[in-house]
């Protein structure tokens, strides 16, 4: 399979969102995805349903929500509702992890967990068959514009050699820093999904930016 590319909205102006929107529709990024944050699981706040809400009316591709809050259990329904086709969670925030995986089954919507830069990718072994994304972190979540942290690059291979070992279609998608500096590194290691904030959204061509993510990767063996 083709890697995907999902453009992060959080790094796009705001002032201009339809102009944004209309530009993931006609690139050749593959989803949008959108950080919703709380404050509270992370230091910073950023929108919620009513925003999903509005790009979902304007979407023509696949919205792909990152849930960066507490007691994610309480709002799977309504992020759904509001658009979400996708919806991760992270294993920090939900100690009854397998029961919100159902829960975010049950809606119709593609269930994700995430994990921060220092969880044990292992954690993801006993979920690895009910799920259809695994995120890692490659930056410390809450705020864009972060520096990728390069140690996520073994992470990918050790959460890809669990997928293999099992046997599941699980996407590994890899959120913060992404950018042509380190893409290829990612998807060498295994990597289906890369998330691109300001590499996109900063980038002096903007589409330009997103076809040359898509295009990276092209012949290119991977490690695993």
């Amino acid at each position: 399979m083709k890697h995907l590319i999902a453009p992060s909205m959080l790094a796009a102006d705001w002032t201009k969102l339809r102009e944004a929107t209309d530009l993931v529709n006609t690139s050749d990024a593959d989803w949008y995805h959108l950080d919703v944050m709380d404050g509270r699981f992370v230091p910073n706040i950023s929108f919620g349903m009513f925003l999903i809400q509005q790009i979902k009316s304007l979407a023509t591709k696949p919205l792909d929500v990152h849930l960066m809050i507490v007691e994610p259990e309480k709002y799977i329904e309504r992020f759904h509702e509001a658009g979400a086709d996708v919806i991760t969670v992270h294993y920090e925030a939900c100690p009854h992890l397998h029961r919100t995986i159902q829960q975010i089954k049950a809606t119709g919507a593609k269930a994700g967990v995430a994990l921060n830069p220092h969880t044990p990718v292992t954690v993801l072994e006993d979920v690895l068959e009910d799920i259809d994304l695994a995120l890692l972190m490659s930056v410390n979540p809450g705020f864009g514009g972060q520096k990728f942290i390069y140690k996520t690059i073994p992470r990918i291979q050790k959460l890809k050699d669990l997928i293999t070992v099992q046997n599941t279609k699980t996407l590994i998608e890899i959120d913060g820093g992404v950018g042509l500096q380190n893409a290829e590194k990612c998807l060498q290691a295994g990597a289906d999904v890369l998330v691109a904030g300001s590499s996109v959204f900063k980038a002096k061509d903007p589409r330009k930016a997103i076809e040359q993510l898509k295009a990276v990767g092209k012949d290119i063996p991977r490690l695993v």
